[in-house]
């Protein structure tokens, strides 16, 4: 394909990702990576800059063949449509295939629900927009094409995507509101867990967080909203922050710290999502409140859910 004027100027990988046939711009950069993208036959950089008039050759590998297997069970759907479909996970169900995860996970029971929802090449997570972490529960849009992909991916990049998550915490913030920016990577000691970079290497990580209720100075319910969506981004903030969220098995307090706090799992809920509909661009916004297996020990530990908190 040949570079139009308009689209001079970019990045390899983000002019890719702007093509109908490249949903993201992660694939492109695995094109780019597999040496697929080339002009006059030579393989270019993910930072290569486009100019008018390139002419590029992108080759596109077959699909990898479909491995996953379909999982009958429940989805607690709040919307579906031909392009979307938006429902709230439970704490312990894992989004994709993982390691010890092969075939138990919401993406098996998509795939059972929905039918054929490949998307792109070399796909072990179809539909896959964004994810929540195993033990967090909460709202998910899940695309079934190509085209709702690329359009849901792209507000999630450009972080037009509104997310609103509840955590419930250990300590008190000192100011009521504020935001939380770090650069978030790789424990250099633990690889399962992530941390903020003192050297700012890693990806940039925003969370704004507002304290909505406390209860004697000691334990907190606090809304973050997202601006970026890091892997256990909310969770190393909280944590380093000094308000470590209840029930977090890798950043909490220990038990006998924690034991005037009793919840069953970690307290973190994705309560509210909005996105702009990719064919009808409708602005869709959902929300749910806390689950059956926190709401209990939300009450019990005092709070009172009421209004806009339940």
């Amino acid at each position: 394909m040949t570079v139009s004027p308009e689209q001079a100027g970019q990045r390899l990988d983000r002019f890719l990702s702007t093509l109908e046939f490249i949903p993201s711009r992660s694939r492109a950069a695995e094109l780019i990576t597999l040496g697929l993208v080339t002009i006059d036959a030579k393989k270019l950089k993910a930072s290569f800059t486009v100019l008018a008039g390139h002419r590029l050759h992108i080759e596109l590998p077959e699909p990898t063949p479909q491995t996953l297997q379909p999982l009958n069970a429940p989805l607690d759907l709040l919307f579906e449509d031909e392009d979307l479909l938006v429902l709230s996970k439970p704490s312990g169900l894992v989004v994709h295939p993982a390691a010890g995860h092969a075939q138990d996970t919401l993406v098996n029971i998509l795939l059972h629900h929905v039918g054929k929802m490949a998307m792109g090449f070399a796909e072990n997570r179809p539909g896959i927009v964004h994810r929540l972490d195993r033990d967090t529960s909460g709202i998910l849009v899940v695309a079934k094409n190509d085209m709702a992909h690329h359009a849901l991916a792209l507000q999630f990049r450009m972080k037009t995507a509104h997310r609103i998550y509840w955590a419930i915490t250990q300590g008190r913030p000192k100011a009521e509101a504020g935001t939380i920016r770090t650069t978030l990577a790789r424990h250099p000691h633990d690889r399962k867990r992530f941390a903020s970079s003192p050297t700012g290497k890693g990806k940039l990580a925003i969370t704004h967080y507002k304290v909505l209720q406390t209860l004697n100075s000691d334990i907190s319910w606090i809304q973050c909203k997202l601006e970026t969506g890091r892997t256990h981004q909310i969770r190393v903030h909280l944590s380093e922050s000094g308000w470590p969220i209840l029930g977090d098995p890798i950043y909490g307090v220990s038990k006998s710290k924690n034991s005037k706090a009793k919840v069953p799992r970690l307290a973190l809920h994705a309560c509210e999502l909005g996105f702009e509909h990719p064919r009808s661009h409708e602005m869709m916004f959902f929300r749910v409140g806390w689950p059956e297996d926190l709401i209990s020990s939300v009450k019990a530990l005092g709070f009172q859910p009421s209004g806009r908190h339940v």
